[in-house]
Parts: structure tokens; sequence; C-alpha cells
């Protein structure tokens, strides 16, 4: 069994819903210079990215993944 206080999963890896926020902001950010740029259907694809990022970011880490 992993140890998931640390924010880490098993074997030091990080936890998924570590990597999902991680993944939300960097979409986040993405999205903003799409837009910037003129591309508003690549920035609404990267917003819908990052829904579902924050989404799995708030579920509970499972044990045993």
């Amino acid at each position: 069994m992993s140890d998931r206080q640390d924010g880490n999963g098993a074997n030091g890896s990080a936890a998924p819903t570590s990597i999902a926020g991680y993944i939300g902001a960097m979409t986040d950010q993405l999205a903003r210079l799409a837009k910037a740029s003129g591309f508003e259907c690549l920035g609404y694809i990267l917003d819908v990215a990052r829904l579902e990022a924050d989404e799995i970011s708030k579920r509970p880490d499972e044990p045993g993944r």
C-alpha cells in the first residue's frame, strides 16, 4: 500500500489528483494564450480540458492506484 499523505503515489510518483491539478493549471494558461491569439475554438477545447482536469483533481485519491 502507498502512503498518500504527502501527495505522492506508489514509488514516489505524483498522486492522480495532483497530476490533474497541474494539467488544469497548464491548460488554463494555454487556453488564455490561444484566445489571445485569436484561436477561439482551440481556446474553448482547452477550457473543456481544464474543467475536466479540475473535476478530477477534486476526487479523493483511491488507495492502490
